[in-house]
């Protein structure tokens, strides 16, 4: 798979989808530069009234409905990987497997990482609608729930003035995510991309918006270069034990805020990019998302899904569509949603474009 190589050239319920009446900076967001360092991000970062908490409470998970939907999802298993044995139960409020996600994923500033930055505002949220709808259309038992998955923390191809190699955008613009994601009634995925920084500095810096019930995350380890390598250079990785450690942060932030379960998604499309998978720990608070992120014709897609997806199971997963990569090689063409459902087991219940 190559990389994405623009980043170098330069609710579930519907309790669930409470998003704030007043959402700060309505307007586009605008240019400028933020500081790399801790101190000046977390300043940034204090909370206005405009983002504080919502807490509620969620009536309990339907565990016969879940376990049903499970055995559905993962249709014509024959291995006995699929469903997941011994994954506890969900909180209640739980988005999987009762909705299908579907996601648009980019970042305001470029028209080059994905479709989220690429068309505007109101064009790209009818294009994400008529996705949604294509996705009820061939799967009319699991209903969608449209999503924006906002790169947060952009690797760079310039160390900056800590020598991190990442940029983080600023909370100005993830506002300005919030109140598009309210108008489309979508959940918001923060995703992270550490380069030479570590999950553990950069995770805690989006707590005030992970307190939000309608925020979730994602953790790309393609741009996590432990052994200080220049992102873009080689393809990074995650151990369950970075993996643990997010799940975790977040089940805190679950318990201690009448928060519904979150949901983790993992970027993958190669064997090496997750360690030790079976040593990731599934919570009550965390839905996890392995989310086969790599692009090409069909059959190589079809092949990095059964071997790193399907074969590596941890509890849910998740498919990537890219609009201009997946093309790139005539004839092949960008799968459909009935496609999609008739290449893969178990069913992906996360679905990104790019």
């Amino acid at each position: 798979m190559k990389f994405k190589n623009v980043l170098f050239s330069g609710l579930v319920l519907a309790l669930s989808l409470i998003i704030l009446s007043s959402c700060g900076n309505s307007g586009g967001a605008k240019g400028g530069k933020t500081s790399d360092t801790s101190k000046k991000a977390k300043a940034a970062g204090d909370s206005p009234d405009t983002l504080s908490v919502v807490k509620s409470s969620y009536p309990p998970v339907d565990k016969a409905k879940y376990d049903s939907l499970l055995k559905f999802n993962a249709h014509n298993d024959t291995t006995g990987r699929w469903p997941v044995k011994g994954a506890p139960y969900p909180l209640g409020g739980a988005i999987l497997p009762f909705y299908r996600v579907v996601a648009f994923y980019g970042n305001l500033y470029s028209k080059k990482m994905g479709i989220l930055g690429e068309l505007p505002p109101n064009q790209m949220l009818a294009k994400l609608k008529t996705e949604v709808k294509a996705w009820e259309k061939a799967d009319p038992k699991t209903p969608v729930m449209p999503a924006l998955h906002y790169i947060a923390v952009v690797a760079q191809g310039d160390g900056g003035k800590d020598g991190k190699y990442r940029y983080r955008m600023p909370f100005k613009q993830i506002d300005s995510v919030l109140v598009l994601a309210k108008r489309a009634h979508a959940l918001v995925f923060l995703d992270v991309q550490v380069a030479l920084s570590t999950i553990h500095a950069e995770l805690p810096l989006l707590e005030k918006y992970l307190k939000m019930p309608q925020v979730h995350f994602g953790m790309d380890p393609e741009f996590s270069m432990k052994d200080g390598t220049k992102p873009g250079k080689k393809i990074g990785t995650y151990d369950a034990a970075d993996v643990n450690y997010v799940s975790g942060y977040l089940a805190d932030l679950v318990k201690k805020n009448g928060l519904p379960p979150k949901i983790l998604i993992v970027h993958r499309f190669t064997r090496k990019m997750v360690t030790n998978y079976k040593n990731i720990k599934l919570r009550p608070e965390v839905q996890v998302v392995m989310d086969m992120d790599g692009w090409g014709e069909p059959d190589l897609k079809t092949g990095t899904y059964r071997y790193f997806i399907n074969q590596e199971p941890v509890q849910f997963t998740g498919f990537k569509l890219f609009y201009k990569n997946d093309i790139k090689k005539a004839p092949h063409h960008m799968l459909t949603p009935q496609e999609v459902l008739s290449r893969y087991s178990p069913y992906p219940l996360y679905i990104q474009y790019q």
